[in-house]
């Protein structure tokens, strides 16, 4: 497995419209339960520094917070090399423009899973956009 750094592949990024108010989506992107109702269960907790577990497919992954501005801003690192962030943006009353970025994507790495860091950030960015990011939509606006 190779672990050269070829540079780096672009952050994948997924802007939606939620009617749904700001504080709401906070709850269900920035809580354990809420993310557990639309992405992985997990032991998340809204805490600085906060190392935590998402439980995917795979087994757990560990993350941990590095960042924390409610109820703008939650950063977290995912795995080992990972950098998922959610932004929110109150556009009107009632109204929330949510931002996923997810970084640190290192071009011709081999990944744990033996998968070439190109080919698990394209089924990442598909994942993202056609079934977690949805899941976000329904729970949020309901």
């Amino acid at each position: 497995m190779s672990e050269t750094n070829q540079g780096t592949l672009p952050v994948i990024r997924n802007t939606i419209q939620l009617n749904a108010p700001i504080q709401k989506v906070w709850d269900a992107v920035a809580t354990s339960e809420g993310i557990a109702t639309w992405f992985m269960p997990n032991d998340f907790q809204p805490v600085l520094g906060n190392e935590f577990a998402l439980e995917g497919p795979f087994g757990k992954s560990p993350c941990k917070v590095t960042e924390l501005d409610p109820p703008n801003k939650l950063v977290f690192t995912w795995g080992q090399n990972w950098i998922v962030t959610f932004e929110l943006h109150e556009t009107e009353a009632g109204k929330t423009e949510f931002t996923l970025l997810h970084d640190g994507w290192e071009a011709g790495k081999v990944l744990e899973s033996g998968e070439e860091a190109s080919a698990v950030r394209a089924k990442m960015a598909h994942g993202w956009e056609v079934a977690v990011l949805p899941r976000l939509v329904e729970y949020v606006q309901k």
